[in-house]
């Protein structure tokens, strides 16, 4: 198996694995994900689906490198939203933003683009922590995992042909 369709494809089961975890977390354990868990989940979700095509596709030449191009894009975008998250943890407690709506109501109630900025700039809910491992918290583990797949992404980027051949 060539190193790019081996890097897709692991990419793409981290990612489904990932999400069941996340899954697991919300339904099993009744963790409620804020607005800023939903977009590194779409991220996530995004992320596992370009990879997936791509393993599927098994692209050679520039095509390694498109498809690596959004694995990164899909990756960067992630580790993004899982930054702002960990500053907002961060924070000292008379600094965090207040809590706003839920991430159900504003679906509910808002357009999608007006969803999406106001799940960016993140409430007083995305500051608090419910869980963490080994001293981490969820968002301090998807941002290592972001990083991971963005590191892969760039690489089938730069790399694209002789990674076809490998």
């Amino acid at each position: 198996m060539a190193l790019s369709r081996w890097l897709f494809l692991s990419v793409a089961l981290l990612c489904g694995g990932l999400i069941a975890v996340a899954l697991f977390m919300e339904h099993v354990m009744g963790l409620d994900p804020c607005a800023l868990c939903m977009l590194q989940r779409g991220a996530m979700i995004g992320t596992g689906l370009v990879a997936l095509a791509a393993a599927l596709l098994n692209p050679r030449g520039w095509g390694v490198r498109a498809w690596g191009a959004l694995v990164g894009l899909f990756s960067l975008a992630g580790l993004g939203t899982a930054w702002r998250q960990l500053w907002l943890q961060s924070l000292p407690a008379d600094e965090v933003p207040p809590c706003g709506m839920s991430y159900e109501y504003m679906r509910e109630y808002f357009p999608l683009m007006e969803l999406i900025q106001m799940s960016l700039v993140g409430t007083g809910d995305c500051a608090e922590i419910h869980w963490t491992f080994l001293g981490l918290s969820i968002p301090g583990w998807t941002w290592i995992f972001f990083a991971v797949m963005a590191i892969a992404g760039i690489y089938l980027l730069v790399r694209g042909a002789a990674a076809a051949r490998l």
